[in-house]
């Protein structure tokens, strides 16, 4: 007979997972227009009131590359604030269990936060990438990977010694926009080079959509085999063809229990254009449409896993609000359908009902609850050639 247990099949899978959102981070750096450092605090806040322990909350590259993070100084003072931590201890949240992350692509960036750690105010992660195909990491860095590398290496131990951590990512694991399909031994082989050089952990990212479920599934297993502790590890997908919950779930059933998301599936290639402005951005999109590039949406991916019985965390609800307010703050429909079709509740949606169904039962003579005829058997009986 066929196994049912969804655990005894996929043994690894977690009951409990963490969910990390990078919305004001890689969700607002794709936006053509200035978010406001008000917003961007409202909804770190309102993030953290949720259930949400970890985030990405600035860039601090050049603000001339990236003017979009050109308020990460006074961000990051709000989140290290009284006030701050004063509205978290009312809700019972201790800010000590909170863990903000900048991103520091270059070891300027990192120095940077170090000077901001040293006025009491840096991140407490800072997270450095390299792509296991070369051009689209030039693309991203302007360097060369053993230059990069060297450069990482330095960083890292900079950061440490600091008191903060850093996330080491590995891009293009699936393909790469610019050069193709790639291969899954090299991320493995660079993910063991990050951990080599000190990082704290490893954010795994299809940053263009190329994942499938049999290769998500195949990679993460090639992870954890390798290297099995599970703490290590976060999943990043990002979504070009809808298909991204499928990898969430290949993920899940390799052992993954570390995700990120954004709100509304925002996010993608820093802009190019701000406002009413050309900015350097990473320069030329390397996407057709901009409506069908973003990461998995924290909405569904969400309403996914609690539905699946895993341990999470958050307030679904006040997370599909959150995603409700964020469509009025950026302005269009995002991509979340939870967001706006809700949840499926076991109680049902009673408000739906059509009335009549209870006097139309009662005159037919039948009970509440009845649904087969008097006159059948209690039981179908299949015929000969449907059986097994």
């Amino acid at each position: 007979m066929t196994e049912y247990d969804y655990w005894k099949i996929f043994p690894r899978m977690p009951h409990k997972v963490t969910i990390g959102d990078i919305t004001v981070r890689d969700g607002f750096q794709h936006l053509e227009k200035f978010i406001s450092t008000r917003a961007k605090i409202y909804y770190l806040e309102q993030l953290v009131f949720a259930g949400c322990k970890n985030m990405e909350v600035t860039n601090l590259a050049s603000t001339y590359i990236m003017p979009q993070f050109s308020d990460a100084e006074e961000v990051l003072a709000y989140l290290h604030s009284d006030v701050f931590k004063k509205r978290c201890e009312k809700r019972g949240i201790d800010t000590a269990d909170l863990c903000f992350t900048a991103v520091t692509i270059r070891e300027s960036g990192v120095d940077r936060a170090i000077a901001l750690r040293e006025k009491g105010i840096g991140p407490d992660r800072c997270l450095m990438m390299v792509s296991t195909e070369e051009e689209h990491h030039f693309a991203n860095s302007g360097t060369t990977l053993p230059e990069y590398w060297k450069e990482a290496a330095r960083a890292t131990k900079k950061c440490r010694d600091a008191g903060m951590k850093m996330c080491g990512t590995v891009s293009t694991i699936w393909g790469s926009p610019i050069a193709g399909a790639t291969e899954l031994k090299d991320a493995v082989e660079f993910t063991k080079r990050w951990l080599e050089i000190g990082a704290s952990d490893i954010e795994h990212a299809d940053h263009d959509g190329s994942a499938s479920a049999p290769q998500v599934y195949r990679y993460y297993s090639m992870i954890l085999d390798e290297i099995p502790d599970t703490s290590l590890h976060i999943a990043h997908f990002h979504e070009t063809k809808r298909v991204a919950s499928a990898s969430v779930l290949a993920a899940l059933q390799a052992g993954i229990t570390y995700f990120e998301a954004t709100l509304g599936g925002m996010g993608g290639q820093p802009a190019n254009f701000l406002d009413d402005c050309p900015v350097p951005g990473t320069g030329e999109y390397y996407y057709d449409d901009p409506r069908f590039v973003g990461l998995t949406c924290l909405e569904d991916m969400l309403v996914q896993i609690d539905e699946m019985g895993i341990e999470h965390g958050y307030d679904v609800d006040r997370i599909l609000w959150l995603g409700r307010q964020m469509e009025k703050t950026v302005g269009h429909r995002l991509r979340s359908e939870a967001a706006i079709n809700g949840r499926t509740l076991k109680e049902g949606h009673p408000k739906y009902a059509r009335p009549g169904l209870a006097k139309r039962k009662a005159d037919r003579s039948e009970k509440s609850g009845q649904k087969i005829p008097d006159d059948w058997a209690s039981r179908a009986t299949l015929p000969e050639q449907y059986r097994p």
